[in-house]
């Protein structure tokens, strides 16, 4: 559920300082991945995102994703109220179809119908782009409570009941997605419960013989929306792969790769999403108090999967125990070491923190102590990619967990097998002699090292 919900936001951000630009504008900028200090989280754009800032798309969804979370379920009434007072705090993002509606004082139930009734353009992919919370929040009901959601969603700010049919495949393949299925599969499902009118024309843009080049609208309108997000996820195997082709089409780049990452995120997992990207994503509501950070995202995503018991989480006080360098440039520390550490090194975040630390750099990867990492080579290979590169800058690196044993352990010593040719045995004895908190006890953690120093070798 993380990994849809976040991997929207993730999308969004990426995609927005791209929006209206030509196509290629991103690979030109990123021939290669950039896992540094500075990396594709660029900011800027025509309205001077920050790095990692996410627009309109994600602002909406949370607005969406809060309602279904307070209410229980779909209240109409409130998710148009919530909407209606953002966009009366004039946020600097907010699409044409949108603004008119929610501005035109009407209520919730008829402002949308009269604006397409009046002749107005109502197809754009304002609603496909906030839809991921309801399609996460209804997903375990089925089918048909999830589609029907959908529509009834999209039919708040968009009249065209094309708009609510788009929202009600991409309800469908997320659900699919979020049980471990495949994409195509869904949508061939979905299709079929798609309203008669639509079918085909749906059916032609979600077909797998469909591209980019074939759409006859721009990529604001939402069929070549959802379109190119199912192309881009037939041809990729991983979320960074997936994004990169989507954003670089060009266009509304912001709302394609939003859409796309709350599909390739609910593919890949959470662990599938570079750590480079999730750490940094953030963002404000206007007109709503406070600002959104990942683990504030980790938490929307548990409470709309149906953990009401879900809180804030404050981590313990750990040990605080003093950072020492275990290999040139690479030092370690328990939670509280970390935290107090010289603001100018890059830390690498093991374990929940409860926040950010205030570092110039800091990467939060999801790493459980338990036998619970269903994708730990994914996230150990993120990890120290990043560590590479950060040192390749110049960044002495820190890593942590939360007692800096076991977790911190482990990436310690893959680093040694990496970067010194040392089989897991012997990285083990260098980490233990220098760090003597290293734990031993994740015998899921020894495994995945043996299997690293294989592959390495």
């Amino acid at each position: 559920m993380a990994g849809a919900l976040i991997g929207s936001a993730v999308g969004d951000a990426l995609g927005a300082p791209f929006e209206f630009g030509p196509p290629g504008a991103f690979s030109a900028r990123f021939p290669t991945p950039a896992r540094g200090v500075a990396t594709e989280m660029c900011g800027g754009g025509s309205l001077g995102w920050e790095p990692g800032e996410f627009t309109d798309d994600t602002q909406m969804a949370l607005l969406l994703a809060q309602s279904l979370v307070e209410r229980d379920g779909l209240d109409e009434v409130d998710v148009f109220a919530r909407f209606r007072r953002w966009a009366e705090a004039d946020p600097p993002d907010i699409g044409v179809q949108t603004r008119q509606v929610l501005g035109s004082g009407l209520p919730w139930d008829v402002a949308a119908a009269e604006h397409f009734a009046a002749g107005n353009r109502a197809a754009g992919n304002g609603s496909l782009m906030r839809t991921t919370p309801a399609a996460i929040r209804f997903a375990r009901q089925g089918r048909a409570v999830t589609m029907d959601a959908a529509r009834r969603i999209s039919a708040l700010t968009h009249g065209d009941p094309a708009a609510g049919e788009g929202c009600a495949i991409v309800h469908e393949v997320l659900r699919v997605l979020l049980e471990g299925g495949d994409a195509d599969e869904a949508v061939a499902g979905a299709l079929a419960h798609v309203a008669a009118e639509h079918r085909a024309r749906w059916a032609r843009v979600c077909a797998p013989s469909w591209t980019p080049v074939e759409a006859t609208e721009s990529n604001g309108a939402v069929w070549p929306t959802l379109g190119s997000a199912l192309w881009a996820l037939r041809h990729s195997t991983t979320f960074e792969q997936c994004l990169r082709l989507v954003v670089d089409l060009g266009g509304d780049t912001d709302t394609v790769a939003c859409v796309t990452g709350a599909l390739a995120g609910a593919r890949a997992g959470i662990t599938g999403i570079p750590i480079r990207w999730t750490s940094v994503v953030h963002g404000r509501v206007p007109g709503f108090d406070g600002r959104w950070e990942l683990p504030d995202l980790h938490l929307l995503a548990a409470r709309l999967d149906g953990n009401r018991r879900a809180r804030p989480y404050e981590p313990p006080a750990s040990q605080d125990i003093d950072a020492a360098e275990i290999a040139p440039g690479i030092w370690a520390a328990d939670l509280d070491g970390a935290r107090r550490s010289d603001r100018d090194v890059a830390v690498i975040s093991l374990c929940r923190t409860g926040g950010r630390f205030g570092h110039d750099v800091q990467r939060f990867a999801y790493l459980v102590d338990d036998d619970s990492n269903p994708e730990i080579a994914t996230v150990l290979a993120d990890v120290l990619d990043d560590i590479a590169a950060l040192r390749a800058d110049g960044k002495q690196v820190l890593v942590h967990c939360h007692g800096g044993a076991s977790r911190t352990g482990l990436v310690l010593r893959a680093w040694l097998v990496r970067t010194e040719g040392l089989t897991a045995a012997q990285a083990t004895a260098r980490v233990g002699a220098r760090w003597p908190h290293l734990g031993l006890w994740n015998h899921t953690f020894t495994t995945a090292l043996e299997e690293f120093q294989r592959r390495t070798r």
